[in-house]
């Protein structure tokens, strides 16, 4: 029990760091980890001891309903945590919800994938939309400009509010992936040791500077720019709140933030390719006129999807997931024939897509791998 806790949290706050701290770490590298490690760690103690104090020693805020506790833990439980951290090990941005609480319920796998797909085409619809008015008025100015000392000041403030908001999001949606190996109901002790224990690991983390898997945000544009790094956190904030009240079907975190990061990567790459090209607008107008009608068309997607909640059909994700298609390659079509910036994003958002599908091909596999170890049979209905 205690051992594939420690294996999968130690696997989780690795892989993830990337999600709600990278930003943080990128853009605050020139503070002492510990101080860094202090102001995370309280969150997570505070989101923690409330999870548990209102929904009666359930820690993961309701998302382990319908998972149940297996009393009689064998050896094959402990794969999904070790792959995990075989994976985070080589920058592998793979999903955390896939690889562990699949083996829990593997009929959970489809909800948990369509939730998840609909995580990353909202939020790279979101941020492709935002991205395109941002880099307008702010990115351009943040890229092209050093911070002043005030300014240092007002954002640092601005930074650690929105990564603050994040992380106690991250923590309501991941707690589940972590304590899937404890009882429903923690004791009072039980919460004590388990948060010594979250405690330590984070502090690793820091203190390894994210390790491997902060290469990802690295590679995107401005992201150490505490500036950018504030907005992005505080977008991603609030795409987790909804999924937080949309339901408790477990979903992949992960999946939303790469979503985020490409529709922002698209963004910026689309503007300053036009800032340093204006001619191309003119050779592709009518791509440029479908990319404001879709954009209209986008944000009423955006608004009835929040709408209908929990009415949500799988009808309604691949909508939504076409539509992110269609807007990706309408900014590729603008901005003809300056195309470099734009493939170089492609690029990047092709690698990383093609990590996490890695991922969850993987969990897919340990599905049945984990099934035959215990009950000797890889015949078991997922869907």
């Amino acid at each position: 029990m205690w051992t594939g806790f420690i294996l999968a949290g130690y696997a989780v706050v690795g892989n993830d760091s990337i999600q709600t701290l990278g930003t943080f770490l990128s853009s605050n590298e020139d503070k002492p980890w510990y101080v860094l490690w202090a102001f995370a760690g309280t969150i997570l103690a505070l989101t923690l001891v409330y999870g548990w104090s209102v929904y009666d020693g359930d820690v993961s805020y309701g998302r382990l309903e319908s998972y149940a506790y297996v009393e009689d833990m064998t050896w094959p439980y402990l794969l999904p945590p070790l792959v995990l951290m075989l994976l985070t090990r080589t920058g592998i941005p793979v999903s955390t919800s896939f690889l562990i609480l699949t083996f829990f319920k593997p009929k959970g796998l489809i909800d948990m994938t369509m939730k998840s797909i609909l995580g990353y085409a909202l939020a790279f619809c979101v941020a492709i939309i935002v991205w395109q008015l941002v880099t307008r008025w702010l990115d351009k100015h943040f890229i092209n400009s050093e911070i002043s000392g005030r300014e240092t000041k007002i954002w640092t403030a601005l930074q650690w509010a929105s990564t603050g908001f994040l992380w106690g999001q991250w923590l309501i949606q991941d707690f589940a992936n972590i304590f899937v190996y404890l009882p429903r109901s923690l004791t009072a002790m039980e919460i004590a040791v388990s948060l010594a224990i979250l405690l330590a690991m984070l502090a690793f983390i820091f203190y390894s500077k994210g390790g491997n898997i902060q290469k990802i945000v690295k590679a995107k544009t401005n992201t150490t720019d505490i500036r950018s790094a504030t907005i992005i956190d505080f977008f991603y904030g609030i795409i987790l709140l909804f999924f937080k009240e949309f339901s408790n079907v477990p979903m992949s975190t992960t999946w939303v933030f790469l979503g985020l990061l490409a529709g922002r990567e698209i963004a910026i790459r689309y503007r300053l390719e036009l800032d340093a090209e204006p001619s191309d607008r003119d050779r592709a107008r009518p791509a440029y006129i479908a990319g404001v009608v879709l954009n209209v068309l986008i944000l009423i997607l955006i608004g009835y999807v929040v709408y209908l909640r929990d009415d949500i059909n799988n009808f309604v994700i691949v909508i939504m997931a076409l539509a992110m298609v269609a807007r990706a390659a309408l900014a590729y079509l603008e901005t003809i024939p300056g195309r470099k910036n734009l493939m170089s994003a492609f690029r990047n958002i092709f690698s990383d897509l093609g990590k996490v599908a890695f991922g969850l091909v993987v969990s897919i596999a340990l599905v049945y791998v984990m099934r035959y170890l215990t009950t000797g049979s890889f015949i078991e209905n997922i869907g």
